[in-house]
């Protein structure tokens, strides 16, 4: 890639076959006297040869709202990239208002970090998963292949380490067919009345069904039928009593940490999602100088 920008012969209005290196990736101020050509070079030549190129890189029926760009009288620019140019007016004084908002290309980074962005757990710093269904089966019938002559439970564990006497779920379960429940690692029947300690933290976990290399068919029903009761997360129990948790949602397994999917407005400074809570987005925050009191 090029590390300068170099302009032969620039002879656009006031300038007299100017020749000029500017470095890349640096901030470059063009100074001089009233009339010395500042303007030309930057907006008349240098803006307007960025221009030029980029609508011609677009197809014919874009450009014909576009209009036609003229090119610069110059003998050579080399080393230019699509630009942009700031109005030169005076600049509003809110400090929400930045180069990026002002040319629109913070809209467009917004969009590329909510489409691209890779979530780390805030805990352990190990990257979010997420599954689909058909990747879920699919991962799950590998590990049973490899096994073919033991059994592997797929479970729904609906709650985790969450205080409550969850009734109201009991019943629920019951209502839909479930006639077991696996509650503190322990087998209880939804018939029965089981009562629970509202005050103390709970796992539950419904036993969805069996599965070895032989009934493999029944793995999709019982994949998208514990996904469906648990809103998206699903347990392999292996036959050493280890298991494997698999979810259709940006998490964290081993922190049991879930959020929901990136949004333009989590990386804006202007939105309540993704301003700092501290500056709320001002990018500075004002207090109290005790001594000045």
């Amino acid at each position: 890639m090029a590390t300068k920008i170099v302009i032969k012969g620039a002879r656009v209005h006031n300038l007299k076959n100017v020749h000029v290196s500017i470095p890349r990736d640096q901030l470059t101020v063009i100074t001089g006297v009233s009339g010395s050509g500042k303007s030309t070079l930057a907006f008349d030549t240098l803006y307007a040869e960025g221009q030029r190129r980029y609508v011609e890189s677009l197809s014919s029926y874009a450009r014909q709202f576009l209009g036609i760009v003229e090119k610069p009288d110059v003998d050579s620019i080399e080393g230019l990239s699509p630009a942009i140019s700031i109005e030169q007016k005076s600049v509003s004084n809110n400090p929400r208002s930045t180069i990026g908002t002002t040319t629109e290309i913070y809209d467009y980074l917004r969009l590329l970090f909510a489409r691209i962005g890779i979530r780390h757990c805030y805990k352990c710093q190990k990257p979010f998963v997420k599954g689909t269904t058909q990747t879920i089966i699919q991962s799950i019938t590998e590990i049973v292949q490899k096994e073919p002559t033991l059994n592997f439970k797929i479970m729904a564990p609906l709650v985790q380490k969450q205080k409550g006497s969850h009734q109201n779920l009991f019943e629920s379960l019951k209502m839909q067919g479930f006639a077991t429940v696996i509650v503190n690692g322990t087998k209880c029947f939804t018939d029965d009345s089981i009562k629970l300690d509202k005050n103390k933290k709970h796992d539950i976990v419904v036993p969805i069904e069996q599965i070895d290399v032989n009934s493999l068919k029944l793995l999709p029903q019982a994949i998208e039928t514990a996904l469906k009761l648990t809103n998206g997360k699903v347990e392999l129990i292996l036959p050493d009593q280890t298991n494997k948790t698999y979810t259709t949602h940006s998490a964290c397994l081993d922190c049991d940490i879930s959020i929901g999917e990136l949004d333009p407005r989590d990386f804006s400074f202007n939105s309540p999602n993704g301003a700092c809570q501290s500056c709320h987005g001002l990018g500075a925050k004002h207090s109290f100088d005790p001594d000045l009191i």
